[in-house]
């Protein structure tokens, strides 16, 4: 396991992480070399509570890859006739062909998040969605895309806070939603939701993994790290490919039990 970076706070300790994820983007080029070489099908999706730091994750991995070959995704409000169309039918367009990776910020997992609590969806379209996406999961996984799901997961303070700094930092003023402005208030029904997600999305073929994200430059550092330890390359440095397991690691129902995730 790799020894933890200090706190970039520290002078000491943002030197020594600009290190860490220097050496780390090396790695994640290996990767995608060996992946468009292959031909492979990477998709990565991105959950967790407003402000988790789904962006700046995203931001890190995809700094120094290809653009040909990577795509980040972010959908914004459907439309009306994606309302009316199977929910999945706006996802599938965006999906990897061969030799790319793509990176979903938000996915078909609204559903079971934004809308489930702000109650855009009915009741039996969430459960139906339940049902429904492990099995679209699969059905993808045997076309041969290979899916990881990583959910950010942030205490109620931290948000907090990052509410406020979005507030106040005008360079920030984009990232602020109505959605937002409601996320403290909603912040129970949330931890609901996602429980519940997690719980009954997580499967032995797509499995969920947490990322304990209130520290962001740790959750950058391990993500990619859990991202190397998946995306099998011959010329990965395994060493470098070792997350922290105190920060990133995959789902169990146990988790909540223990308390390591936030309520």
């Amino acid at each position: 396991m790799p020894k933890s970076e200090k706190t970039p706070r520290d002078p000491n300790g943002r030197a020594r992480y600009k290190t860490s994820l220097r050496e780390l983007k090396v790695e994640l080029v290996k990767v995608q070399k060996h992946v468009i070489k292959h031909g492979h099908k990477v998709l990565v999706i991105f959950e967790g509570r407003d402000t988790s730091g789904k962006d700046g994750t995203i931001k890190r991995i995809v700094e120094h890859l290809s653009p040909r070959e990577t795509r980040v995704v972010a959908l914004g409000k459907p439309s009306d006739r994606d309302n009316a169309s199977w929910y999945f039918q706006r996802y599938v367009p965006h999906l990897p062909a061969a030799r790319e990776s793509v990176l979903f910020n938000r996915s078909w997992y609204n559903r079971a998040g934004v809308e489930r609590v702000m109650e855009f969806c009915t009741d039996a379209d969430y459960e139906s969605f339940l049902q429904e996406v492990v099995p679209f999961e699969h059905m993808l996984i045997g076309s041969g895309v290979q899916i990881l799901k990583y959910y950010l997961d942030i205490s109620k303070k931290e948000q907090k806070r990052r509410l406020k700094d979005r507030q106040r930092d005008p360079l920030k003023q984009w990232k602020t939603s109505p959605i937002d402005e409601v996320a403290l208030k909603h912040w129970d029904a949330y931890t609901e939701a996602r429980d519940l997600m997690l719980a009954r999305t997580s499967s032995p073929l797509s499995p969920w993994v947490v990322v304990r994200a209130d520290d962001k430059h740790q959750a950058h550092l391990n993500v990619i790290r859990d991202l190397l330890s998946r995306l099998a390359c011959p010329q990965t440095d395994r060493h470098l490919a070792t997350p922290d397991l105190n920060i990133v690691f995959p789902y169990d129902e146990a988790h909540l039990r223990a308390g390591l995730l936030a309520t």
